[in-house]
């Protein structure tokens, strides 16, 4: 019994510090925080919620059923990070170049309570959960950490996948807790200051996603 405890959290920590580096969620909280400019106290814990729900169902799914809908379609890890990075080169280069030079317009008393949600609504799956939140090497790991704990005893795979399960409601609580309040960190910092962080942040999401990708084109080469 003390083993197998010992075994339980053993693999809750390694879940957890496995999955912390990829889904980043103190980084990621600072490279989509432009998205959310816009939204009240409230409507970011609206969208906030949504988003952390939407990334734990993401790695629930693959970590239960991952490799079986990789083998329905017949993909490949590599060719999730090579796909995964390209969208997120993509996502960097459109930041990098739409204008940041608008002057923000004030906010009259009529606009004050406008509901800003359906402006972002069609952007919380795509792309703020996957893939800038949990993307391509989140997959990775989970699909990683699931081999691992896989057994044909069925006690102890329940035992491994619920230790997993707790890692990855662990990561879900940083992704609320940071996405929720980085707003308040840049606003203290000015808006100017803002800008060339928002404009460092959307270089960062391009060279992440060109990491993502090389490393994709890598393993392919690899692999043949």
């Amino acid at each position: 019994m003390s083993h197998q405890l010992n075994s339980f959290i053993h693999l809750v920590f390694l879940g957890f510090v496995a999955l912390f580096p990829v889904v980043n969620p103190i980084g990621t909280a600072f490279i989509i925080s432009p998205y959310f400019s816009e939204l009240t106290r409230k409507e970011r814990l609206t969208v906030v919620k949504k988003i952390t729900f939407y990334s734990f169902s993401i790695c629930v799914v693959t970590l239960l059923v991952g490799h079986w809908i990789l083998e329905v379609f017949g993909l490949s890890v590599p060719i999730i990070q090579l796909a995964g990075g390209i969208m997120i080169c993509k996502i960097g280069w459109g930041l990098l170049s739409s204008d940041n030079n608008d002057t923000p317009v004030a906010k009259s008393s009529t606009q004050i309570d406008l509901d800003h949600i359906p402006l972002i609504q069609n952007k919380l799956f795509y792309p703020l959960t996957f893939p800038m939140t949990t993307g391509a090497g989140t997959i990775s790991v989970l699909f990683t950490l699931g081999a691992s704990s896989d057994s044909q005893n069925m006690s102890l795979y329940l035992v491994n996948v619920g230790a997993l399960l707790i890692s990855i409601i662990g990561i879900c609580i940083l992704i609320f807790i940071f996405y929720l309040n980085t707003n308040r960190l840049i606003s203290s910092i000015g808006s100017r200051n803002e800008k060339i962080i928002n404009s460092i942040m959307a270089f960062l999401i391009f060279c992440v996603g060109l990491q993502i990708a090389v490393g994709g084109i890598f393993h392919l080469i690899k692999s043949y």
